[in-house]
């Protein structure tokens, strides 16, 4: 997967990069070399947090669908490369009972979102586990004393 990245530079400022395809997915180095070995890990992570979160992994885009957006205007492009043997995707097979009708709904909406029924139940259960108060992300960590 090459995911195109954006550097700018200000005067007295380090180099920063930007992922558009990652939002929320950015970093920086002191030098040019340093940004792009930062940016390379900063992807590796971010993809890596998406994955443990039952979040899909967006498809790299094409530095020509980004290079005409002001955000990114006068920004130095490049492209890192994240080979995904190296990302935890590991996948289960399981059986489950689901009512018919439950699954014929599934099935229609999955289809009207261009998503797959177990792509679908996948982001409908990570959905569900994250507003869950009892998700370890929306509990409140109480001080120690």
């Amino acid at each position: 997967m090459n995911y195109p990245i954006v550097i700018h530079k200000d005067r007295g400022s380090d180099y920063g990069v930007t992922v558009p395809d990652l939002p929320g997915c950015f970093t920086a180095g002191r030098t040019l070399d340093e940004a792009l070995a930062m940016a390379k890990e900063a992807i590796e992570l971010h993809l890596e947090g998406l994955i443990e979160q039952g979040e899909p992994v967006p498809r790299p885009g094409a530095v020509e669908d980004y290079s005409s957006d002001p955000e990114y205007k006068g920004g130095t492009w490049a492209v890192i490369s994240i080979a995904p043997a190296g990302l935890p995707l590991k996948v289960k097979r399981i059986n489950v009972s689901i009512p018919e009708r439950v699954l014929d709904a599934v099935d229609r909406f999955a289809e009207a979102e261009n998503e797959t029924r177990s792509g679908l139940i996948v982001k409908a259960a990570t959905a569900y586990i994250r507003q869950s108060p009892r998700h370890p992300k929306r509990r409140r960590v109480q001080p120690k004393r």
